[in-house]
């Protein structure tokens, strides 16, 4: 019965991409968890909202840092922990997360776009809505939680690597600063990010099962991909904003929404992701390509001679043979 009603709901249309409104579970599922407030009532608000201080972020970045760092070196002196079944779990967790969190977006966004257009989806404020405001700030919540992916690794005595901790702990202060900065962009990075983590934690959850996953390199290539996407779109906008407010007589789109501090600083930090995980591809798949390559090559020379030698000797043999004969 349940079953059939649900089949009744089904309506394809600008407002219900995926056939059914979504919105309506998202309601029922914020008013149970925060004992029955309505989910129109969201605002996010410094000093208000939880984690909505520079304070906050400040302490959490601290603890994230004397955590970590501390923890490697407790565990120098204790056996690994295993942790595979937890660990499991925390991806599926996060891919869950992750995907619902995703098709939320998608619902808010097609309406935007197909009535507005591109434009006005990431520079108009009138495309920082409250429903989306309050998917920003889930996702920033979602950030926090990201921060264990590097208590696992601490655990299990995996290396620490620079890029690891500098993006987890920044991408966290990234979503701070652009939900106090209303850029309205925000979502282009944060749904492509979310698609990358929809696989990349299933990857994690696979992989840790013991499944062999063959496109590992080819989900680093989509990560590089995603902050080119995410660079175009933002340069575009800080363009059109600083053209737009200081230099009118450049070539511009008009005014762009969001501050300008969370404009340079999403720039200047997503730049540098792009930097460091074209620099970590490099690292980890260009070098383990050559040295395969490097020792094919070396296999091959070590054969070479064995098989010219046998080949002369045993021509040599037959002729020796001819001789007497």
């Amino acid at each position: 019965m349940a079953a059939q009603q649900l089949l009744e709901k089904v309506n394809f249309s600008i407002d219900q991409p995926f056939g059914i409104k979504l919105d309506d579970y998202f309601s029922k599922g914020y008013e149970l968890v925060t004992s029955g407030r309505s989910i129109d009532s969201f605002v996010f608000q410094e000093g208000v909202t939880p984690l909505s201080t520079q304070y906050e972020v400040a302490m959490w970045t601290v603890t994230y840092f004397i955590v970590i760092f501390g923890g490697r070196q407790i565990m120098k002196n204790q056996d690994a922990f295993k942790l595979k079944h937890l660990f499991i779990f925390h991806n599926f967790l996060l891919t869950v997360a992750s995907g619902a969190l995703l098709v939320l977006f998608v619902e808010n966004l097609v309406p935007i776009l197909a009535r507005h257009g591109l434009f006005y989806a990431i520079c108009d404020d009138g495309a920082w809505t409250q429903r989306l405001e309050l998917l920003y700030y889930l996702n920033y919540l979602v950030k926090y939680w990201e921060l264990v992916d590097t208590v696992f690794l601490v655990l299990k005595k995996k290396p620490l690597e620079f890029l690891h901790y500098f993006h987890h702990s920044m991408t966290m202060i990234l979503c701070f600063v652009q939900l106090g900065g209303h850029t309205s962009v925000s979502w282009v990075p944060i749904t492509l990010n979310l698609t990358v983590h929809v696989l990349m934690y299933y990857y994690y959850m696979r992989s840790a099962a013991g499944v062999r996953i063959w496109w590992k390199q080819y989900l680093t290539t989509l990560q590089i991909v995603q902050f080119i996407l995410d660079l175009g779109f933002i340069y575009f906008c800080s363009y059109t904003y600083f053209a737009f407010t200081y230099a009118p007589h450049l070539p511009n789109a008009g005014k762009c929404a969001g501050t300008e501090g969370a404009a340079l600083f999403g720039c200047g930090l997503l730049s540098s992701y792009l930097l460091l995980f074209i620099n970590f591809y490099r690292l980890t798949y260009n070098a383990k390509a050559k040295a395969i390559k490097q020792q094919q090559q070396h296999r091959g020379t070590n054969m070479t001679p064995k098989g010219v030698k046998s080949s002369l000797g045993s021509s040599g043999s037959r002729k020796s043979k001819s001789k007497h004969i």
